[in-house]
């Protein structure tokens, strides 16, 4: 890493050019900082309204000279419309039997992101992760962190959400659910069950991360809406 610039409360550092995980023929860099110290939740929640998002303990953000692809989003939890599509969803889910429990690694949880890897993301830099590496990704995080296991009624994990609690929101920072084709459409439950959680707890946002307009594996953020995108002039549906 290099060009080291200094922050009231932090640093903030530029990677590399790496090739880009999402577009073809373009390359990615990141601005990231570190989360560590006694007042890492409030800086979490300043660098979230930035656009930033939370990987282990650091946060980042694309700083790509020659692209803007990657558009930051969030959910506004008081104007979000629900529809007939995502009330079918909940319908097809009401057995789920849901604990929300702190971000601790198990062998279970392993075995099933270990074939949705395989089955949905298979070459990726993910799909070849060792349980101690799975357990670092779950586990390494200086905010409060929470993991959302969802399971049938034979008791089976079949979903499961990692999330950041802040403030105001509720950060989705990384899902995996049964490969195994269904008409359950879990990684869209985990997301309305996250809005829901949200709503009963008084926060106003559910952060997705980053949208881009060109990656179809992207396109089901759109369907959340009024769906707000951090603009030049900040963020706005």
């Amino acid at each position: 890493m290099n060009e080291t610039l200094r922050k009231p409360d932090c640093f903030f550092f530029g990677t590399r050019k790496l090739p880009c995980p999402y577009l073809d023929k373009h390359t990615e860099r990141k601005i990231v900082t570190d989360l560590s110290g006694p007042n890492s939740a409030d800086l979490y929640v300043r660098l979230s309204r930035a656009g930033f998002r939370r990987s282990h303990g650091l946060a980042y953000r694309p700083a790509c000279p020659s692209c803007s692809s990657c558009v930051p989003v969030r959910i506004n939890v008081v104007r979000f419309k629900d529809t007939k599509s995502f009330r079918r969803i909940r319908r097809a889910n009401v057995d789920l039997i849901t604990e929300n429990i702190s971000a601790f690694a198990t062998a279970e949880q392993y075995r099933l992101f270990s074939r949705y890897q395989h089955r949905r993301h298979n070459g990726g830099d993910m799909s070849s992760m060792s349980y101690e590496e799975y357990r670092v990704l779950i586990e390494d995080t200086p905010v409060q962190t929470r993991l959302i296991e969802f399971r049938n009624g034979e008791n089976k994990l079949v979903a499961v959400m990692l999330a950041d609690q802040m403030i105001d929101s509720l950060s989705a920072v990384y899902s995996f659910f049964d490969p195994d084709p269904s008409d359950r459409s879990h990684g869209t439950y985990m997301i309305l069950w996250l809005v829901e959680h949200a709503r009963e707890l008084g926060l106003e946002y559910v952060y997705l991360g980053y949208w881009i307009e060109d990656t179809p594996k992207m396109s089901y953020k759109q369907r959340f809406r009024p769906l707000e995108r951090l603009g030049p002039d900040g963020w706005a549906a």
